[in-house]
């Protein structure tokens, strides 16, 4: 095996031990193709379903291949007024389930996430009867220290510039702690799911998203 493929997969082992002993339910596949096919199959028949921001989602046609499953998605950007995106929370939160990345994840089994709207860890947090997180084994980091600076000093300054947000991290790629234009609102750690199996996470031996 690939060295690198090779230590993902020992990794994913400790990540998916202690993951498992805070109630979330981890299945490790080697590469996009696969993450996709598990996903389907732990969906089952069709299902409603909502999605977070994810360049990890969006890159790779996991929306398409599921709708060719039959499912279907709250397309959230067809919601663009106050009223409408009134209507679409309530619709997420009812969801059947609900589609994300993480930000990070520790080795301890911890998911941390930062949001600008809040629009993946609300529903991460509350609502949808199953929540489902495809994260590249890039995201994983050692405690959460490392997170928090995996999540300010790289995916945050790569999403800022996505966005066309003016930020200091946008220009430098190093967090400024700013408060015009930031994305980085809230910070959300996962510590278990109170909800046994309610999150499942499906890490994948590649580099995937930000």
């Amino acid at each position: 095996m690939n060295p690198v493929k090779q230590f993902y997969y020992n990794q994913a082992q400790v990540v998916i031990n202690n993951m498992k002993k805070r109630n979330f339910e981890v299945y490790y596949v080697e590469n996009m193709e696969e993450a996709k096919v598990k996903l389907a199959e732990l969906l089952g028949e069709k299902k409603v379903i909502g999605y977070g921001g994810s360049e990890t989602i969006d890159e790779n046609g996991v929306k398409d291949f599921l709708r060719e499953k039959g499912h279907e998605f709250i397309v959230r950007e067809n919601y663009k007024t106050a009223e409408e995106r009134k209507e679409l929370n309530a619709k997420l939160i009812n969801a059947d389930a609900f589609l994300m990345s993480s930000n990070a994840i520790t080795i301890d089994g911890e998911l941390v996430n930062i949001d600008g709207a809040c629009s993946r860890v609300a529903f991460l947090l509350y609502g949808p009867s199953e929540v489902y997180v495809i994260a590249g084994m890039n995201k994983v980091v050692s405690d959460l220290d490392s997170a928090i600076k995996r999540i300010k000093n790289t995916a945050s300054p790569k999403n800022t510039v996505r966005l066309n947000k003016d930020t200091p991290c946008a220009k430098s790629g190093v967090c400024g702690d700013c408060y015009k234009d930031s994305i980085c609102c809230s910070t959300v750690i996962t510590r278990m799911s109170r909800i046994p199996n309610r999150i499942k996470v499906i890490l994948v031996g590649e580099e995937l998203g930000y």
